[in-house]
């Protein structure tokens, strides 16, 4: 429209009083639930590990409340590592869960969602659409149907591919390197059971 210098007005919705689901709760999702804060959302978590409350987390659900993430959320976002526990996670009867209304957004890792269930939701109305920063396979091939859809927004796995995020990664790394030579704990530490 700008480009037409045309001045139509639209009714469009806004994302106060909406509700928010965050499948994961490491770093991104912690970020991601107030940045949904300020904008006056309802934020629904789920970690591996439940308990103490989270800043930012009206409800922290169990892993047994996973339907009601599903069925209360307008956006489901998945901010979870990719495990052994979580690939596969959203499947036929998960997207069929959600309402109508709602959008899958995938910021963290590909294959947490099954392509082909994901797939058959957007094209049949089971959800409004989605957001796919990653993907399972990557690149994302020219010939995937997630390019033309028109309910999908695809981006190319450049969620953190700013010139900041990779200072905060060099400052991460500096400040490892201190803490080695002085014997003290290090940041950011895997934990190679859990696979992040």
């Amino acid at each position: 429209m700008q480009s037409e210098r045309r001045w139509d007005r639209h009714v469009h919705g806004e994302l106060a009083g909406r509700t928010v689901g965050l499948y994961g709760l490491g770093n991104a999702g912690l970020d991601l639930a107030a940045k949904a804060k300020a904008f006056h959302m309802r934020v629904l978590g789920m970690r591996r590990r439940s308990g103490t409350p989270v800043p930012g987390v009206d409800e922290l659900l169990g892993q047994d409340e996973f339907p009601r993430l599903l069925v209360e959320s307008d956006f489901v976002v998945v901010t979870a590592p990719l495990t052994a526990a979580t690939a596969g996670r959203f499947g036929r009867e998960e997207f069929a869960a959600m309402k109508r209304t709602a959008c899958f957004v995938c910021v963290s890792r590909g294959g947490i969602a099954d392509d082909e269930a994901l797939l058959d939701a957007l094209r049949q109305g089971e959800i409004a659409g989605a957001g796919l920063d990653a993907h399972s396979v990557e690149p994302l091939p020219q010939d995937s149907p997630f390019w033309a859809l028109p309910n999908v927004i695809v981006t190319p796995h450049n969620g953190a591919t700013t010139h900041e995020t990779a200072r905060r990664g060099f400052d991460i790394l500096l400040d490892n390197v201190a803490r080695f030579a002085r014997g003290a704990p290090l940041r950011n530490i895997v934990d190679k059971t859990a696979g992040y």
